[in-house]
């Protein structure tokens, strides 16, 4: 590019990209795009963004257009890469000066040198770091803190780098220059605190001061936690991290001495949280180097967060991070010793012995009782979003935040950890602050009221640590039964917890008798007048029907009512989340009582329609309401079939990959096509039209294709005749297209497709697949190495050849010309890799099926088949000793694997009903010959066959060729037959 002319027209096409006026954007970033390639065009984006007269959006996508040509060209290798002269050029120009006016800007200009840096620093580059620190070393103003900041981004993106080798290259970095970084935080910081108690304060000078005290920061975390491979050696390190604890103090007196409403409020919180993360960050990289600051972490931690050392300076965000400092050494696995002593390390011993001589009796108790009594309690803010918005707070309740950044989690987590830690001591505080509050409270104390929730919280939350220390089902009967009854207003509050802590017990301790009782309190609280105390009850069941120790039978009285109370339920919230919540509260019953839900889903099967569509923009409702239609139809069974002009159009457009929604439907939707299958009594031809979908999702290849399968083979046992004539050929070149580039596994499930359509349709399907059956041969007559497919290719062999001969031998005559031999050759080998990998076919069905192939052969007057004898013979009786059993009564053998009538089989009360689908398979075993087909009589009847057709003599040769053994095994096998 000629950089007069270059800079005027890529100026105006820059101007356009910023316009509003379609008419002027578009054509303009499409003349971008092509520039981004051509030489030169970088030097003009960096001429123009480093130009403060031009229009600052211009500017601003300048600099973006450069930072995204960084990723696409900067690198050697890339296609378009800029020349090795332009580099320099631009790398020299992105270092001339730091005096970029507009904040925005410069923070992108800092990140794209960061990005040039981590390309090139410092091997094409080594004079950045040199330039960087003179800058920062100036004497104030806009360029030191330009060149701060971008000093900032450089450490960043350099300390990110993984290599071993660049690793190293940043501890060099490190070492050179963490003097210099120690300086300049500590001269920064000392002028903020100058400026902060000077009088009259300056508040502008203060936080210009407090932002380059907060970048320099940034750049010591980083060179701190990622710059030294053994950092307890460097004195400087471990001089500055003992330093953070003084500035923290001094910074938290800070807050006090500002005030709420200081300029340099917002701006003093983020620089004492950063503090805080550069000790989490250090104990997460550097366990044992953290030791010598574990019993100085502890102090600081425990005064600011449980002792009046905190009042009026802690703020959420700061008590959060003290509470995750806790956290991690509390449960750090450097920091405990091994079962046997004597195989721990020093410093793991060293580490235990500090938090051992912190953690007394005494520290315990008061973080056990402040954690419960102060922490635990409802705010004012919780307590008024109750009353407001109870939806929203009953979400927040049991969904919550990440522990590490909101409070309650947060303070539930430590809990837990420390309850878990030191259990002999916080037990018996615990269970003191549950006996001062036995009995009823009084409504009229709202103090006592939030104490006993908060108690009760701390007890169903270490559940599974006081399981020897609480006698739950006396305590449900006597004291928690009550408290449920107790229906006055203030009492929610008791109400909501108690149901909730019986949630938390469920699983842990809570014997099987007393559900009935527990089912009548949910039945009343599905009742009660308050929303969340509702909501909570709604998830107590949940957990409840989870439970491994769930009847049914115990359940039934309450469903009726208790499943129409959910509805209500589901009606009455209107919160996209807590609709979530309730559907799969009722996904869950119905799961667990299976059939017994028939009766009493008519009006869920009326109100689903309604509330799909008003979820249109909310996917995750959607994908729930899915997951409640697939245990709604495995509970309907048959009777789903009145679903389906609600059901098919929600399956169609959930597996439609043209349609946006499937990225976040495709798998409860393909869950829910599948069991709609395997529970439909008949096929209509809506549900046929689904398939149309399958192609593309053939064609995505993800982790669904198993399902994807599943369903197909639910297709087939469903109406194979429709299902092959409308799909039969496009379902062939799908799979004829995944057998060219998938896995062995991916084949595996590919050809028992096949197999299941021999299987149901033996002469049907050899027709479908016929263009997939020459691959099957080739891979029997080559050997397939891999076992399991190999099994595969010939229980496809086997079906053909005994349930569909004549096709059989026009594919030997097709193979024999591809591979230019003779048929009876080519049948032979066939015959003799068969025989050969027989120990590959591991299921009983497919070496009986094996065995029964080759005896169709029988009685043959071919020499091959002759020649194949012994090996044939062979097969048979190892498939007859896989499936003869012998009769205790009579000392006779039968074949195990026929079913002569279909039996309805005893159901226990955990087994679920059998499905249509289950029935279908059971109708096509009475025709299958793996099943229908006496092996013994088989064998008997095609060996006498062979006889009768060459002789006595002749038939006595040929048995000569079998080992004497084997023969006698055969005699005993066939001598009832």
């Amino acid at each position: 590019m000629d950089m007069d002319s270059a800079s005027t027209v890529v100026l105006q096409a820059l101007t356009q990209a910023t316009s509003q006026d379609t008419a002027l954007l578009k054509p303009a970033e499409e003349q971008l795009r092509q520039w981004e390639t051509q030489p030169g065009f970088y030097s003009v984006l960096l001429n123009i963004f480093t130009n403060h007269l031009l229009d600052v959006n211009v500017r601003w996508l300048a600099v973006l257009y450069f930072k995204n040509g960084i990723d696409r060209y900067w690198r050697r290798v890339a296609p378009h890469a800029l020349s090795e002269e332009e580099k320099t050029s631009l790398r020299a120009g992105l270092i001339t000066n730091f005096n970029e006016p507009v904040n925005q800007i410069a923070t992108q200009i800092a990140v794209l040198i960061a990005k040039v840096a981590r390309l090139d620093c410092p091997r094409q580059w080594p004079e950045l770091i040199p330039i960087l620190l003179e800058s920062v070393k100036g004497q104030g103003g806009l360029p030191q803190h330009r060149a701060l900041l971008t000093f900032y981004h450089v450490t960043k993106t350099l300390a990110s780098k993984r290599l071993a080798q660049d690793k190293r290259l940043f501890q060099d970095l490190a070492s050179g220059i963490y003097s210099f970084a120690c300086s300049l935080w500590s001269h920064h910081t000392d002028c903020f605190l100058q400026h902060v108690y000077a009088t009259p304060r300056d508040e502008a000078a203060a936080l210009g001061s407090l932002e380059r005290t907060l970048l320099s920061l940034k750049v010591l975390r980083k060179l701190t936690v990622h710059g030294f491979q053994e950092p307890q050696q460097n004195l400087e390190v471990m001089g500055f991290l003992n330093a953070v604890f003084e500035r923290l103090k001094q910074f938290l007196e800070c807050c006090r001495h500002l005030g709420p409403d200081s300029s340099c409020r917002e701006k003093l919180e983020k620089t004492i949280i950063l503090y805080t993360k550069v000790l989490l960050d250090f104990l997460e990289c550097h366990p044992c180097p953290f030791i010598p600051l574990i019993q100085r972490s502890l102090e600081f931690a425990v005064s600011y967060v449980f002792t009046p050392a905190g009042e009026g300076v802690a703020f959420e965000r700061f008590t959060v991070q003290c509470m995750n400092l806790m956290k991690m050494i509390v449960k750090n696995d450097a920091y405990k010793p091994a079962k046997n002593i004597e195989d721990s390390k020093a410093e793991s011993l060293e580490a235990h012995k500090i938090k051992t001589a912190f953690f007394t009796h005494a520290t315990l108790t008061e973080i056990g009782r402040r954690l419960v009594s102060h922490y635990f309690l409802l705010t004012k803010e919780e307590v008024t979003m109750w009353e407001e918005d109870p939806e929203s707070f009953a979400v927040e309740e049991t969904g919550g935040d990440s522990w590490k950044y909101s409070l309650r989690p947060c303070t539930e987590v430590l809990f837990l950890d420390i309850f878990h830690n030191y259990s002999q001591t916080l037990t018996p505080v615990l269970l003191e602050m549950v006996q001062n509050l036995q009995g009823p409270t009084n409504v009229e104390d709202p103090v006592q009221l939030l104490m006993k929730d908060a108690v009760y919280n701390a007890v169903g939350l270490a559940a599974y640590e006081l399981f020897d220390n609480v006698d739950f089902d006396t305590w449900f009967k006597n004291q928690l039964l009550g408290e449920l009854q107790v229906g006055h207003h203030r009492y929610k509050l008791i109400r909501r917890r108690v149901i909730w802590l019986i949630g938390q017990w469920i699983s842990v301790k809570f014997k099987s008798d007393l559900r009935p009782l527990l089912y009548e309190a949910i039945l009343s609280l599905m009742q009660d007048p308050d929303l969340v105390v509702r909501i909570e009850t709604a998830s107590t069941l949940k957990l409840t029907v989870d439970d491994f120790e769930f009847r049914t039978e115990q359940f039934l009285p309450y469903l009726e009512s208790i499943f129409g109370l959910l509805f209500q339920l589901l009606q009455q919230v209107t919160e996209c989340d807590t609709k979530m919540q309730v559907l799969h509260v009722i996904s869950c019953v119905i799961e667990r009582v299976s059939i017994q839900i028939k009766p009493y889903v008519g009006c869920l099967v009326q109100y689903l329609p309604l509330l799909w569509k008003q979820s249109e923009e909310h996917n995750m409702l959607r994908c729930a309401i899915l997951t409640t239609l697939v245990h709604l139809v495995q509970g309907l069974g048959a009777e789903s079939k009145n679903l389906y002009p609600f059901l098919l159009p929600v399956i169609q457009l959930s597996t439609d990959v043209s349609q946006p929604p499937h990225v976040y439907l495709l798998e409860d939707g393909l869950e829910l096509w599948l069991v709609t299958l395997e529970n439909s009594p008949s096929v209509t031809p809506e549900l046929l039209r689904i398939f149309l979908n399958m192609s593309a999702l053939f064609e995505l290849s993800s982790e669904n294709l198993r399902t994807c399968f599943q369903i197909v083979n639910a297709y087939l046992y469903l109406s194979v005749t429709q299902f092959l004539q409308n799909y039969g050929e496009a379902l062939c070149r799908s799979f004829c297209g995944l057998l060219k580039d998938i896995t062995n596994e991916g084949q595996v499930q590919v050809l028992k497709v096949v197999e299941i359509a021999l299987k149901v349709s033996p002469v049907l399907s050899t027709h479908t697949f016929q263009p997939l059956l020459p691959y099957v041969f080739r891979g029997v007559v080559e050997g397939e190495r891999y076992p399991v497919v190999m099994s595969t290719y010939l229980g496809i062999m086997g079906r053909v050849l005994l349930q569909n001969s004549s096709f059989f031998s026009s594919l030997l005559t097709q193979m024999a010309s591809e591979f230019h031999q003779e048929m009876d050759h080519l049948l032979g080998a066939v015959i003799e890799m068969w025989v050969d990998r027989m120990d590959n076919i591991t299921q009983p069905e497919r070496r009986k099926l094996s065995a029964l192939a080759l005896l169709s052969l029988l009685p043959s007057e071919h020499s091959v088949i002759q020649d194949k004898f012994c090996g044939i013979v062979n097969i048979c009786v190892e498939a007859l000793h896989d499936v003869m059993t012998e009769d205790p009564d009579t000392g006779t053998f039968k074949d195990c694997m026929l079913m002569s009538h279909l039996e309805e089989p005893k159901l226990s009360d955990d087994e679920e009903p059998p499905t249509e689908q289950d029935k279908r398979k059971k109708l096509l075993a009475l025709q299958d010959p793996v099943h229908s087909v006496p092996m013994q009589q088989y064998t008997y009847e095609k060996l006498k066959a062979q006889q009768a057709g060459m002789g006595d003599q002749a038939f006595a040769a040929l048995m000569e060729t079998v080992d004497a053994e084997i023969v006698r095994q055969l005699q005993e096998f066939l001598q009832a037959a």
